[in-house]
């Protein structure tokens, strides 16, 4: 087996985040649910993208999130995902690859426009968030490039993927090409009415296909049916090579075969926005394991990345996260 070139290769729904402020009577003029997250068609995005005002855009998306805190980390990252040939998929391009992630997904030249979630932010703090998902769901298996998926440690893959079915099959070649390059194939359950749609399927991938899983405590519980993270916690163990379960403030949970190991929450000021808490400790965590750290090691690592990223709004580490740790784990 060659030496892989990369840390990971994440797989995602390629979204732009557009964040804006706005005041509670834009959110009522234009009918939207404050607070929530609604999906919407293109005509609807395209006019609630007109009257937003001026804000910022950047890529987005579960497992662009991921990868963008292994760059922050230091890692060396790529990212497979599917937008459009127009603005906001030039957005896309240019802002993950800004970071330090390779992106060099074929944009689709004739379909839908780029997935964009536009998240208003009023006064109160709160973000009101309506997703177009667009061109993103259009992923399949001719976007898998063999050759990028056997040069990294690890493919890691978002539980939304299995939502599409072009997209399953692009996750399981993409699983297919990872152990044939005797690499190791990660999966995130993404939420817990992702696992009630697909819980079969995913006990199945679990079982034949996923070496490093990642979830929150509702999320396991929701795949094995328990109102016990103790009981979902056995029913997993041995299943695959490595569990990582995370608790908000109770920390993470690294189970494998021989041994259950607790880590630690990371000490926070002040909680602001735990949007793309689980994506960071999924990055801190990969990147400790591509990096040769034990199992706590690395659950430590995204225990720090998860803590910088819910002390602030956004999904994107707003300090260097290498520096961050170096001072916090040497």
């Amino acid at each position: 087996m060659s030496q892989a070139s990369l840390h990971v290769v994440g797989i995602g729904n390629a979204i732009v985040d557009v964040i804006a402020h706005a005041d509670d009577a834009f959110i009522e003029t234009n009918s939207l649910e404050k607070g929530a997250m609604t999906l919407i068609d293109a005509v609807r995005a395209e006019e609630l993208y007109d009257r937003m005002g001026p804000g910022i855009e950047m890529s987005g998306g579960s497992a662009g999130n991921t990868m963008a805190g292994i760059a922050s980390l230091g890692g060396n990252g790529a990212y497979i995902g599917k937008v459009s040939d127009d603005q906001l998929g030039g957005v896309f391009r240019h802002d993950i690859r800004a970071i330090g992630v390779q992106f060099d997904s074929a944009p689709l030249t004739d379909g839908a426009p780029t997935a964009r979630c536009l998240i208003l932010v009023t006064p109160d703090a709160q973000r009101t968030m309506n997703t177009f998902l667009g061109a993103c769901v259009e992923l399949g298996p001719d976007d898998i490039d063999a050759a990028l998926i056997q040069s990294a440690q690890v493919t890691y893959l978002e539980g939304y993927l299995w939502d599409k079915p072009l997209a399953k099959e692009a996750f399981l070649k993409a699983a297919k090409l990872a152990h044939a390059g005797g690499r190791k194939l990660s999966l995130t359950l993404s939420d817990s009415f992702c696992v009630n749609r697909h819980r079969a399927e995913f006990s199945d991938l679990v079982d034949n296909h996923v070496d490093i899983l990642f979830g929150n405590e509702h999320e396991i519980m929701a795949l094995y049916e328990t109102d016990s993270f103790d009981q979902a916690v056995a029913a997993v163990r041995g299943r695959c090579e490595t569990v990582v379960l995370t608790r908000s403030e109770k920390g993470s949970v690294v189970v494998t075969a021989d041994d259950i190991f607790e880590v630690p929450a990371d000490r926070i000021e002040r909680l602001v926005d735990t949007t793309g808490a689980g994506d960071l400790f999924a990055s801190g965590f990969l990147y400790g394991y591509t990096s040769g750290r034990s199992l706590t090691d690395s659950a430590r690592i995204g225990a720090i990345a998860a803590a910088e990223i819910i002390s602030h709004v956004g999904a994107r580490p707003e300090v260097v996260l290498s520096k961050l740790v170096a001072q916090k784990l040497g």
